[in-house]
């Protein structure tokens, strides 16, 4: 039924570009993510009154089900939202896009992430999970996981009050059969729950992402070193380079995957267009290599424009 299904938090994206003095304001620490509560977040989009904020359907699961469908692909997505405005639309403008929703809704408000592009193009994250938070087993839809060749999970789901939804999730597509993609998402997050985010990619990944740092908080090793580590314990071990392009280790083999020039206006979403296109390579059974160069197409064009998704179809005939 579905190339890749994903799950993660449903948050609205509300990014604006801001300078670093703003951040340090904030005592947000430059290209990390900090959960804040709803009167933080309150305070914050109150000091954002005169900027400039583009409202986007988001969360990094959800980022990369629409870049699946994007490059030609079929894909669903598992969240929550709130029974409120801001959750009517994002389930709205997340069907526009092809995706099939399997959102819940709860009583709290729509999540939403903060996003704040500094002059470096960096992106960093103030995030209020509001009704995100409350996903839970009973709304994983078990059918629709058997049914996909890939389930993919944020690693923000796997701390806290989300994690029993993540584990059911990965344990229905284990027993069926479906591959499982973990993005390992943030160092800080890694560093936190490190123990344990071995025990789940031993038990459960097939298919691991990581940025450098992400490798570095993992491992305690630099990129090359960490590859060879984190694919002693998975199929397809993933370490993205940003500029320098990308290291995935497949086979007992290492491919180094080049990055397409791109004019950069921001690298909020490259990671999950990254992961879309190398999830939908592997869905569609293409070589390792070919993925990794549609994982790094999608990602050049995506980094080009402001916001973390493309609108319409990729072409690949220009790859």
């Amino acid at each position: 039924m579905y190339d890749v299904i994903g799950i993660g938090s449903a948050l609205l994206d509300l990014t604006c570009e801001v300078d670093y003095s703003f951040l340090e304001q904030l005592k947000l620490k430059k290209g990390t993510m900090q959960l804040i509560d709803e009167q933080t977040s309150r305070n914050i989009r109150e000091m954002m009154k005169g900027k400039e904020i583009i409202v986007t359907p988001g969360g990094s699961a959800a980022n990369a089900m629409a870049g699946v469908t994007n490059l030609g692909g079929k894909s669903a997505f598992i969240g929550k939202v709130g029974s409120d405005p801001e959750g009517d639309f994002y389930i709205a403008e997340t069907e526009k896009e092809g995706v099939v929703c399997k959102i819940s809704r709860h009583s709290a408000l729509t999540g939403h992430a903060i996003t704040f592009i500094t002059p470096d193009s960096e992106r960093t994250f103030a995030t209020h999970l509001g009704a995100a938070v409350h996903l839970r087993p009973e709304d994983v839809p078990v059918e629709e996981i058997k049914n996909s060749r890939i389930l993919h999970v944020e690693g923000y789901l796997l701390e806290g009050e989300m994690k029993d939804a993540a584990i059911f999730a990965m344990n229905v597509a284990k027993e069926n059969q479906v591959k499982i993609s973990l993005d390992l998402a943030d160092p800080l997050l890694i560093k936190r729950n490190l123990g344990e985010f071995k025990r789940i990619v031993r038990n459960f990944a097939d298919i691991v992402f990581v940025n450098e740092e992400e490798a570095r908080a993992f491992t305690a090793y630099d990129a090359v070193e960490a590859l060879h580590v984190i694919y002693l314990i998975t199929e397809i071990a993933v370490v993205k380079l940003g500029e320098e392009g990308s290291l995935i280790k497949a086979n007992n083999t290492v491919h180094k995957i080049k990055p397409f020039k791109a004019r950069v206006a921001n690298t909020n979403g490259a990671g999950d267009m990254y992961a879309a296109g190398l999830l939908f390579g592997i869905a569609r059974k293409m070589p390792i290599e070919e993925a990794g160069k549609i994982a790094s197409y999608a990602a050049s064009l995506v980094v080009a424009q402001p916001g973390a998704r493309l609108k319409g179809k990729i072409d690949l005939s220009k790859i």
